[in-house]
């Protein structure tokens, strides 16, 4: 909770993006709200749209930020679900209204993080490849319907081909 306890979430439409690897395993982003460091969980690409983009632009403009891959509007998938999550930042408390999409990307694909924002520096660890059934045994998903989003995503981009 936000250290101010009778302040109302701020309200933020979004989009998550899911880069699914021709092997059927999804690119997520490791991180940690930098008011609890050390409180580690995997979350999509992703963050909220800014005024006068398109769901879609933002997405490929967080995928560049947040990884450093270029892809175009043409390239995405979707979108494939909706969601709405209530995280907390910096001590600040938001929902998060997000539209998923799924987008394929080479496993091998170059990642780094030059484009992320000041407040992610530090607080955006790594990237990693996941199966769907290895984060949900894993327990570390920053919510509950994480996993079931990453194999929407993977049966969105390979059509149930693996």
């Amino acid at each position: 909770m936000a250290a101010d306890e009778t302040a109302q979430p701020i309200h933020r439409v979004a989009v998550r993006l899911l880069p699914v690897s021709p092997e059927g395993r999804v690119l997520l982003l490791q991180g940690q709200d930098p008011a609890h460091p050390g409180d580690l969980h995997w979350v999509s690409v992703g963050g909220a749209v800014d005024p006068g983009e398109t769901h879609e632009e933002a997405a490929v403009r967080e995928l560049h930020e947040e990884t450093g891959i270029d892809r175009e509007v043409a390239d995405l998938v979707g979108p494939i679900g909706t969601g709405v999550h209530p995280f907390s930042w910096a001590g600040t408390d938001y929902v998060s209204h997000s539209t998923f999409y799924a987008i394929p990307v080479a496993a091998d694909a170059t990642v780094h993080f030059e484009g992320l924002e000041p407040g992610e520096v530090g607080n955006i660890l790594q990237a990693a490849w996941w199966t769907p059934a290895e984060l949900e045994a894993d327990g570390t998903a920053a919510s509950d319907d994480m996993p079931a989003m990453m194999a929407t995503a993977i049966d969105a981009v390979l059509g149930g081909t693996l």
